[in-house]
């Protein structure tokens, strides 16, 4: 019958407990993590976590035609050619996304690499927290699958996401809703909040409180505003730059819009930015478009406040061990 809302918290790290994707304060994050489901009176102990940043690789790769089980006996010797890490330091998996119903003997197929020691890092912490962890997922999967239970999915359509958090900005590009094309830069929120710590001389807690509320003691946000305008032209710029790559490779391709999500989605005047520098539609993604939630329960305000930094949270919600 579709999801439904059932538990909704967030919990703020400080910016170097997690840095490019990598935990560097496990405590930090275990405590957090137990404080966040004390607070929500979770009980659930199944849990599912994203990877994302520079150690995460994906590639959309052509392979001979072969059925699932000769890929997975084959696979280690099938990547070893498209991943830069050693082989043995890496986890590997795959999907297969489609038969080879033309005959050329091809198959495309998901590639998808990560090195243990940052997998190890995660369900280490996830395990310290008392939890159990099922499953280990993408954030770029992860909002594939959020955008196919919010919205149509329209065949052969390009639509782009761009996740903009605190350290690192994914860009996903799906055609007909698969993922096309991923790339991870380290950039985001952070960044706004460095320039205008150094532009007005005060603390990152400051300049992260006039960021987000626009005020902060008697410093109003209009006093950065030439800072925040140099960061939303540089993100807009990488942007512009990883569509343009896509479409490169794509003759007679075009995106049709891009999505936002992510915390750094919510500063003011970004997608307007992006908007002039890529010449496409920029919509704030709804994580909640077509999930039902309490409104006794929820409030639908904190719901439309938070939804942006929810968006990768809600695709992992839907996953379950066993599936893919």
């Amino acid at each position: 019958k579709g999801y439904r809302l059932v538990r909704l918290g967030i919990i703020q790290l400080p910016p170097e407990a997690i840095v490019d994707g990598s935990i560097i304060d496990s405590m930090t994050v275990t405590n957090a993590i137990k404080e966040l489901f004390d607070q929500q009176s979770v009980k659930v102990k199944d849990a599912v976590s994203a990877l994302a940043g520079n150690s995460v690789i994906i590639k959309k790769v052509s392979l001979s035609a072969m059925t699932e089980d000769e890929l997975a006996e084959s696979i280690q010797w099938e990547a070893e050619q498209y991943i830069p890490f050693p082989i043995a330091d890496v986890n590997i998996d795959f999907q297969i996304l489609g038969t080879d119903t033309e005959g050329r003997g091809q198959m495309d197929v998901m590639l998808v690499a990560v090195k243990k020691d940052m997998i190890n890092d995660y369900t280490n912490v996830i395990k310290e927290a008392g939890l159990n962890p099922v499953v280990i997922d993408v954030d770029s999967f992860a909002l594939e699958n959020m955008h196919e239970a919010n919205y149509s999915v329209v065949p052969n359509e390009n639509i782009a996401i761009v996740n903009i958090g605190a350290g690192v900005m994914s860009i996903n590009i799906l055609k007909g809703g698969v993922t096309a094309f991923t790339r991870a830069i380290t950039m985001g929120g952070n960044l706004f909040t460095e320039e205008i710590q150094k532009l007005l001389n005060i603390s990152f807690k400051d300049a992260e409180t006039l960021k987000i509320s626009g005020v902060v003691g008697d410093i109003h946000i209009s006093a950065a505003q030439s800072v925040i305008e140099k960061v939303c032209g540089n993100i807009s710029l990488e942007i512009k730059r990883s569509i343009d790559f896509y479409l490169g490779g794509m003759p007679g391709e075009y995106i049709t819009k891009i999505y936002l999500s992510g915390g750094c989605s919510k500063v003011t005047g970004l997608s307007n930015i992006i908007q002039e520098r890529t010449g496409l539609s920029v919509e704030i993604i709804n994580p909640f478009n077509a999930i039902e939630y309490d409104q006794k329960t929820f409030d639908q305000k904190y719901i439309e406040e938070a939804s942006p930094l929810l968006a990768v949270a809600v695709g992992l919600a839907m996953r379950k061990l066993g599936d893919r």
